[in-house]
């Protein structure tokens, strides 16, 4: 019997289509904060800020990946998401991504300023969304 909860979900890069499937439930952050998709959502669009991507395939199967930026094109039916960086847990480097996340913090800890406390910003989020997707 087929599982009526269940609408589309494709996660395309620049380089490949990184995960195409049929999905109970997707949970990502926005700009505007984190949102849960499930079948027959109010269409909508917006712009990814980084975090964990989680994937519900089924009651026993969530998986996770670590989503950087791009965009979310929410549809009843579908979903889809442009990702300029994506990755699976089996991507990440830990360490780099722990060295990375002491390098911002120390950035930000100087009191940087403008674009630089912009990118000390980003990076740190990048850094804690690669980590806390190695750790699910």
């Amino acid at each position: 019997m087929a599982d009526d909860r269940l609408f589309r979900l494709k996660v395309i890069t620049p380089e490949r289509t990184f995960y195409e499937g049929e999905v109970i439930m997707v949970e990502l952050k926005t700009t505007e904060g984190e949102i849960g998709v499930l079948k027959k959502h109010i269409p909508l669009t917006a712009v990814i800020a980084p975090g964990v991507l989680y994937i519900k395939e089924s009651e026993e199967e969530i998986k996770v990946a670590a989503l950087h930026s791009g965009f979310v094109e929410v549809l009843p039916d579908s979903v889809t998401i442009l990702a300029e960086v994506i990755e699976w847990p089996s991507e990440i480097d830990r360490n780099r991504a722990e060295e990375a996340k002491i390098r911002a913090e120390r950035r930000l800890s100087e009191k940087a300023v403008g674009t630089d406390l912009n990118r000390a910003s980003l990076a740190l989020a990048r850094s804690v969304a690669r980590i806390e997707t190695v750790e699910k």
